[in-house]
């Protein structure tokens, strides 16, 4: 036999090694995965805050991985079965909380255990990231966790702070307040804030925490409008189905000791800006160039935003405003050049327009009438940029001005709208709050945009929603998007604007195929333009009556649908003083009483339509549809009960009796 070939020293090593470590490929991999997330968009490691807790074992990782799928399903029996399985992962995540919270998959579980756990287990929770915030606000996955474990913790604030005798079980030690709690973890944070400016994820957590200590909202997390997470992030948060519980997109009230504590960060941050300065005197032009490179960067710009807006608070003189512009009533070349960039840069734009809406009239009135006043024009056409400074300029100058404004744009409105349409919602306001000024110039400006005369083609629903392009009647099952439903909510004010475009887009379902009516019907944000104009006192009878021709023949499908069926409860008014049309419905639904009830959608239809009282006291259902009409239409005469018109006849009749006696006496 030959001679079988062995491998090296290190080699042997290594087996000796994995006997007693035994790691598989899967482990090996979520460790890298683990650090490759330390060092993700953070530069080099030196520079970073110590992120790296350590990894779960094989077997604890499919543990928490198999308890998160099942936080997830979320098919327990009794709110009780569902609490106590998350008891359970608490006890088991005991001690191994910082490893979860920066893991990709598990940092999702502790997100939901932090939504359903009760006030000890939240205040357990908190307690275990002590000495580790900063290091967790800053990771990828953690700070995420974070900005949970912060909102749920800002209403158990409140909650404390409103009942004195609210406790907690001290099985596990003395009681400990979570406003001490709280004010712990920013003295934690404080040496490290202005690196959380401008830091990815630190960020955001930073904002989050300067909104609890203002008792500002706090924002949701998936909601399109949110002001606290990345577009990127909500759609994440989305797709994994973490939904909200009822401490977001709130208010809440907050401690003495928290207004202190904000003055100091804001001083703290101040400070670490402009070198220890405490007076604008004081600062460098150098200084002050760096700091307005932060307003303009992407990720520190919104932190610095919500500075300017929270220091009037208890900062009478504004540093962080004085700091970015000046306050003298000249022109400075410098400051000059910098509005100038703020007015053509996405970023700048977004950082000018809300600042704007926070800070002082004077302030205001000052940068307008420098930089923007004789401009406005050019400003309003840089849809991307300037146009959103000039829709803040509308909203916080004074009727002078935002008239002045309006004498200089709605004579162009039709072509600042191409790509803008948000600014019509904002003329249409300013417009409003000035008693109607050039009302009927915007109103000549929108038609001549969407419904122009000399077009054979001219269709509200096309121009302005853009049906052929949109995801309506298509065989893939789009969601609804952004855009759709922006042009949506946009038509809805034009509706309410002035009664022309309701008989506009009227005129415009009509001229579609009956199908693509219907489409729209079904389609989860077009069906809300065709509730809207079912407004039975604003629309003439003969255009209702060739509404209905349409929408009766699919009132059962309708009613059946969870977007149809809102239609169907608008039907009920805009049938009043047509009963013909009231009953074709109601009988077409009362022929399939078995579909429509076995509908959730179908079930409430019949409901509202009151249909039970249909088919059981027809005399009694009618009479509620003539009750409609005469509070709907007062000028219509109320239909009299039987029983009280057979009185009054009862009575007429003695009445005439005892007449003729008293004439055959005499």
């Amino acid at each position: 036999m030959g001679n079988t070939k062995t491998r090296g020293r290190r080699h042997q090593e290594k087996q000796k090694k994995d006997e007693f470590e035994p790691s598989s490929t899967a482990v090996k991999n979520h460790i890298l995965d683990e650090e490759q997330a330390y060092t993700d968009d953070s530069g080099n490691k030196e520079d970073q805050p110590q992120m790296f807790f350590g990894v779960l074992d094989r077997e604890e990782l499919e543990y928490f991985k198999q308890a998160e799928s099942t936080l997830q399903l979320d098919a327990f029996e009794t709110p009780e079965e569902k609490f106590q399985f998350v008891t359970s992962i608490i006890e088991e995540a005991k001690g191994k909380e910082l490893k979860l919270v920066t893991s990709q998959i598990t940092s999702k579980l502790m997100e939901r255990i932090i939504l359903e756990c009760d006030e000890s287990q939240l205040k357990s929770i908190f307690q275990s990231f002590n000495g580790a915030f900063f290091g967790s606000s800053c990771h990828k996955y953690a700070s995420h966790v974070l900005e949970t474990l912060f909102v749920r913790s800002a209403a158990l604030l409140e909650r404390e702070l409103l009942t004195p005798s609210f406790d907690t079980d001290e099985k596990d030690g003395p009681h400990v307040t979570m406003e001490n709690m709280f004010l712990f973890m920013l003295n934690e944070l404080k040496p490290h804030l202005k690196m959380m400016v401008n830091h990815q994820y630190g960020s955001h957590v930073l904002r989050l925490l300067i909104l609890i200590l203002s008792s500002k909202t706090l924002p949701n997390s998936t909601k399109t409008n949110s002001s606290l997470r990345s577009k990127k992030s909500k759609i994440a948060r989305k797709m994994i189905d973490i939904k909200d519980n009822d401490d977001f997109n709130k208010v809440y009230q907050t401690p003495e000791s928290f207004k202190s504590e904000l003055r100091d960060i804001i001083t703290t941050l101040y400070k670490s800006f402009t070198n220890g300065a405490e007076a604008r005197s004081d600062v460098s032009q150098s200084i002050v160039t760096k700091f307005r490179e932060y307003c303009v960067d992407k990720i520190a710009s919104p932190v610095i935003q919500l500075i300017i807006q929270v220091e009037g608070i208890f900062d009478r003189d504004r540093s962080f405003w004085r700091l970015v512009f000046n306050t003298a009533d000249e022109k400075d070349p410098k400051e000059e050049s910098f509005v100038e960039y703020l007015l053509s840069d996405p970023v700048g734009s977004h950082f000018l327009e809300n600042v704007i809406a926070s800070a002082r009239l004077k302030y205001v009135e000052r940068l307008y009438r420098l930089y923007m006043k004789d401009r406005i024009v050019k400003l309003a056409k840089r849809d991307t940029t300037g146009a959103f400074v000039v829709r803040a300029l509308l909203e916080q100058l004074k009727d002078k001005d935002v008239k002045q404004i309006l004498d200089a744009v709605v004579p162009d409105l039709s072509m600042l709208l191409n790509s803008n349409m948000d600014f019509g919602t904002a003329i249409i306001n300013a417009s409003n709050k000035q008693g109607n000024y050039l009302r009927d110039d915007v109103i000549a400006q929108l038609v001549q945009k969407y419904y122009p005369e000399k077009s054979e083609t001219k269709n509200i629903l096309e121009s302005c929603l853009s049906l052929s392009s949109s995801t309506l009647g298509n065989t893939r099952d789009d969601w609804p998007t952004a855009d759709e439903r922006r042009r949506s909510i946009f038509l809805e004010q034009l509706i309410d604007y002035d009664d022309k475009f309701l008989n506009i887009t009227i005129d415009s379902m009509l001229a579609l195929p009956e199908e693509r009516l219907m489409q729209m019907c079904y389609h989860g944000v077009f069906s809300h333009v065709v509730e809207h104009v079912l407004q039975t006192t604003r629309v003439e009878t003969i255009k209702r009556k060739l509404l209905l021709n349409i929408l009766c023949k699919q009132s059962v499908n309708l009613s059946c649908n969870a977007y149809g069926s809102h239609i169907m409860d608008k039907l009920w008014e805009f049938t009043t003083k047509l009963t013909l049309y009231k009953e074709r419905i109601a009988s077409a639904l009362v022929r399939e009483t078995e579909k429509v009830k076995n509908s959730t959608y179908g079930r409430q239809v019949w409901k509202n339509w009151k249909l039970e009282l249909y088919v059981r006291k027809m005399w009694d259902w009618k009479r509620l549809i003539k009750e409609q009409e005469f509070e709907i239409f007062p000028d219509s005469k109320p239909l009299q009960p039987k029983a009280e018109k057979h009185s009054r006849e009862r009575d007429n009749s003695k009445e005439r009796s005892t007449f003729k006696k008293q004439k055959q006496h005499r």
